[in-house]
């Protein structure tokens, strides 16, 4: 890797919009690391074709050993750019009082406790001056939630977005610019056919949204095109 290359570690990216941020920096001239949970992903199909740019690490960031152990095997690395992309979903319509406690939990420790828990572990390997981002959701906004729906989704992104600037909170001092990614309704596995974006027209955006922050100390809420999201 020469001294120009930027390098990013991109946590999740075996399929949607993790892949999708892969692909994209890739295309734009960086040395990405990506993880994945299994085998034979389309992110392995990626990779076949740009071995040069491109190296797949293996976790699930829900099993906290598994992080610990990427950690130990990242150690010595620095990145420009740490962002965690993870996310899971349940019923829209399943109301917190009917939603099962294991279901709670698995939501609540995919989507808020598990990306907090990578950039505890992995934030040092981040550059004085680089970037750490989360991908959470619009629906995360407290102030935006008029209509309800997705109850259990939207409390996840919330303690996600809420984790994420207790974190900024404690790192007060740092010179790396956080960022909180809402990336729009994208048709994806999970936003489903009916979404109002295509892959495509979210996460060049989103990039170009997080490349924008590169360098600006602080916690911002930004959706896909830049603009604030209120919290």
């Amino acid at each position: 890797m020469t001294k120009t290359e930027q390098s990013a570690l991109i946590v999740g990216a075996s399929r949607g919009l993790g892949l999708a941020l892969a692909e994209e920096y890739v295309k734009r001239g960086w040395h990405v690391v990506a993880t994945v949970r299994g085998q034979g992903t389309a992110l392995h199909d990626f990779a076949a074709k740009h071995a040069d740019a491109l190296k797949i690490e293996t976790v699930d960031i829900v099993e906290e050993d598994q992080v610990g152990a990427l950690r130990q095997r990242l150690a010595g690395r620095t990145f420009d750019l740490l962002f965690v992309n993870a996310g899971v979903a349940n019923d829209a319509d399943e109301t917190i009082g009917d939603v099962s406690t294991d279901e709670f939990v698995r939501v609540l420790v995919t989507n808020a406790l598990s990306p907090m828990r990578v950039i505890e572990r992995l934030g040092d390997l981040v550059a004085p001056t680089g970037s750490i981002g989360v991908m959470s959701s619009g629906l995360g906004s407290v102030t935006n939630n008029e209509h309800g729906g997705w109850e259990v989704y939207r409390s996840s992104k919330a303690a996600l977005n809420t984790l994420m600037r207790s974190y900024a909170a404690r790192h007060r001092k740092s010179q790396r610019a956080f960022v909180i990614i809402a990336p729009g309704w994208v048709r994806t596995d999970m936003g489903g056919p009916h979404a109002s974006l295509e892959i495509d027209e979210s996460i060049p955006r989103v990039v170009d949204t997080i490349t924008a922050q590169a360098g600006k100390p602080g916690l911002k809420y930004l959706d896909y095109q830049g603009r604030t999201v209120p919290w």
